[in-house]
């Protein structure tokens, strides 16, 4: 028997692009894990040592992108449609997640620049400590609300509950998305009216 000895290059990792509700998001679904903490990046600055998010960000056509666990959510400019630039997202993905080593992509992310990725004064770091009733109102929020909303690539997250007010931040292919209003009023705010305070308001974080 004759055998022929070539060089395999073995794929860690396998991406498929998933359309999410919000028309500028599609969501790009890894077979393993990429990051154990979630992010939103719209900056050079802020991808700054996660190299998958800072090359995607070099793309003109892309405008942010959302990282959490396997998968990336990546919201384009609006003059440019999915059919034209999913596949070279696709690809371009694969391609750069297999030319390393399988890795967590926030490792060195502190909680803290998680929290304040937006804020460009990082010298005045603060964590905010949740109240008891904010914090009941987290657990509900990861509880109910987070599996869905992160199966369509995004996040909702508490940034503070004052005066019968819950003020939820949008991320991700939630960012923007025209089903957004209806998810914060028929899902979020008649959940916590039932759970919570039938006087309260979700409102979103206008940033």
């Amino acid at each position: 028997c004759l055998y022929f000895c070539t060089k395999v290059n073995i794929m860690n990792y396998s991406i498929y692009a998933e359309s999410t509700p919000n028309p500028e998001v599609m969501k790009f679904v890894a077979n393993r894990m990429l990051a154990d903490k979630s992010i939103e990046i719209t900056t050079l600055a802020e991808a700054k040592g996660i190299s998958i998010a800072e090359e995607l960000l070099k793309f003109p056509f892309v405008k942010s992108i959302y990282l959490s666990s396997n998968f990336i959510s990546v919201s384009k400019t609006g003059t440019i449609a999915w059919e034209n630039i999913a596949m070279q997202l696709r690809i371009f993905i694969a391609d750069h997640l297999n030319s390393n080593d399988i890795k967590n992509y926030t490792e060195n992310l502190s909680s803290e620049k998680v929290a304040v990725v937006n804020n460009t004064d990082d010298d005045k770091i603060t964590i905010k400590e949740f109240t008891a009733s904010e914090k009941e109102i987290e657990a509900i929020l990861n509880e109910y609300i987070a599996p869905a909303v992160e199966a369509d690539g995004g996040a909702i997250t508490l940034n503070y509950y004052k005066d019968n007010v819950v003020c939820v931040d949008l991320k991700g292919a939630c960012s923007g998305c025209p089903s957004s209003t209806s998810t914060l009023k028929g899902g979020i705010e008649a959940l916590l009216k039932q759970k919570i305070n039938p006087d309260i308001e979700v409102i979103a974080n206008e940033k």
